[in-house]
């Protein structure tokens, strides 16, 4: 027997099996990848850029207190407009339809104009303001206030109160005009969700304050909205913020947990019965993916790719909010701040985690570096509400096969990031405005009077605008107000197959 043949032979057949299970697991990877869980690649930023000199997010000690914090810090974005105001409630805003940004302030007394301001920004270089809503409701929406595109209505709840108001913008979108403002008797309104079609609006509740309440209107005539019956969550599902699937039937709860408490993340609910109006509707519970390493979850945004449905999700606190504060996180491994994740929910009844878009502020290694100097603390900045730099909202570019995913990190400001390959965002740009320091900005949620601001706030939800050969992003912050942003020439050469399939291929605003 030639046992040199038989060796190679062997040889041969043992490499072709193990090129098969090598094809195999790649192929298995594909379909199932190994979430991400590492911070993101960092943009190649021009040489123009004004960049952050810490980790990737951080505004450092050195920085805020020598002041040159107070000039920002920017990489591949560049301001093209900006309406400063009073200063705003950044995590109420924004809504916007066509060349009409709304946003809400914090309803603070020494205002001269109070209530949501309603921006025309025909001009991206001098948005001005047209009007202020001033229902009730609109005084301070808080995060509830939403606006249904496909029938051009915006609504909101009064935060922590019973007042409820809808406008439609149809016609004129510069100056809404007010259809209903109603009291829900009981209400303590926090966050909404529209149905796709616009003729169900979802207004969640305070979810501190445990199971509850999830209050339910039919607003097919916006004229005369009617209660639906209100559902009370006995247990799991009760949202904080929420979304819908784009038949209505599946609502995406963000469920608002703590560690060893209420479990925090994702619960997809069936409203079927208040879609189609049901009698005696009931909400079932389809399926549950909570996670441990962060609290106060809060976004579920649906989108689809490549013939799979996902989510984007965020929370409002990370591992610093839940008990123990920032310590017991970092004793634990946690992610000292919240962070957006990206999660397939193609199998509704087994959603999992395929990617964190994480920066290196909000890497578990990096946690305990914050204990000494957390993010908006200093000896002149004690900060009434240290989200720190956690994602706080977040958007697309387009639901359908995105290329680009812009978030509010609070302090870490808006970053954008290339999500073309889902199971491996990159960033490539961000924008950190800049700290007005002790400005008078009455309408501000991180102003008091005689507060040093080390630091802007980023915190509502970004929007890309399609501007002929531009890309535009509209954002809010507490302290500068809404602001109007385009790529830089570097961003054109450093992405340029980045941002050519962002403008070839959307599809609307």
């Amino acid at each position: 027997m030639n046992r040199t043949g038989v060796a190679k032979g062997f040889a041969i057949s043992t490499i072709v099996f193990l090129a098969s299970l090598t094809f195999a697991t790649v192929s298995d990877a594909t379909t199932e990848p190994v979430p991400w869980t590492g911070p993101v690649p960092k943009a190649n930023c021009g040489p123009g850029d004004r960049t952050e000199g810490g980790l990737q997010g951080e505004t450092t000690h050195e920085e805020r207190l020598s002041g040159d914090s107070e000039h920002g810090y920017h990489c591949n974005l560049e301001l093209v407009g900006q309406f400063r105001g009073e200063g705003t409630k950044s995590q109420g805003a924004l809504a916007w339809s066509d060349h009409c940004a709304y946003y809400t302030t914090i309803n603070n007394p020494l205002q001269e104009h109070r209530g949501t301001i309603v921006l025309d920004v025909s001009d991206p270089a001098h948005p001005r303001v047209s009007t202020y809503l001033d229902a009730p409701a609109m005084l301070d929406p808080h995060e509830s206030m939403k606006l249904n595109d496909r029938r051009k209505l915006l609504a909101g709840g009064q935060n922590n109160g019973p007042w409820f108001a809808i406008y439609d913008v149809s016609g004129d979108c510069s100056h809404p005009v007010l259809k209903s403002s109603i009291q829900l008797p009981g209400s303590s309104a926090h966050m909404s969700a529209w149905a796709p079609d616009g003729m169900t609006y979802y207004l969640t509740q305070n979810p501190q304050w445990g199971p509850g309440p999830l209050y339910i209107l039919d607003v097919s005539d916006p004229s005369n909205v009617k209660q639906l019956p209100t559902w009370h969550f006995k247990g799991d599902g009760k949202p904080h913020d929420a979304d819908l699937s784009a038949d209505g039937t599946r609502l995406y709860s963000g469920q608002y947990g703590d560690v060893g408490t209420t479990p925090d993340g994702l619960v997809i609910l069936d409203v079927s019965d208040y879609q189609y109006r049901r009698s005696n509707p009931q909400i079932r519970i389809v399926s549950k993916l909570f996670w441990t390493d962060s609290s106060g979850a809060e976004q579920m945004l649906p989108f689809s790719a490549n013939g799979r449905r996902y989510i984007v999700s965020t929370d409002e606190f990370g591992g610093f909010g839940a008990a123990g504060g920032l310590a017991a996180a970092c004793d634990r491994g946690a992610s000292p701040f919240g962070v957006p994740q990206i999660i397939d929910i193609t199998d509704e009844k087994n959603p999992r985690i395929i990617a964190k878009v994480i920066l290196e502020v909000d890497a578990p290694e990096n946690c305990r570096a914050f204990l000494a100097n957390p993010p908006d603390l200093g000896p002149t900045n004690p900060g009434p509400y240290p989200d720190g730099y956690s994602a706080e909202r977040c958007n697309l570019d387009r639901t359908d096969n995105p290329t680009m995913l812009a978030c509010s990190f609070e302090q870490a400001g808006l970053r954008v990031f290339d999500i073309r390959d889902l199971s491996r965002p990159k960033e490539i740009a961000y924008w950190k405005p800049r700290a007005l320091r002790t400005a008078f900005l009455p309408g501000s949620f991180t102003w008091t009077p005689g507060t040093d601001r080390t630091a802007d706030r980023t915190a509502g939800t970004p929007r890309f605008v399609k501007v002929g050969d531009e890309l535009e992003l509209w954002t809010v912050s507490d302290g500068n107000g809404f602001q109007v942003l385009r790529f830089t020439a570097n961003f054109k050469t450093q992405y340029k197959d980045v941002l050519g399939e962002a403008l070839g291929k959307r599809q609307g605003n």
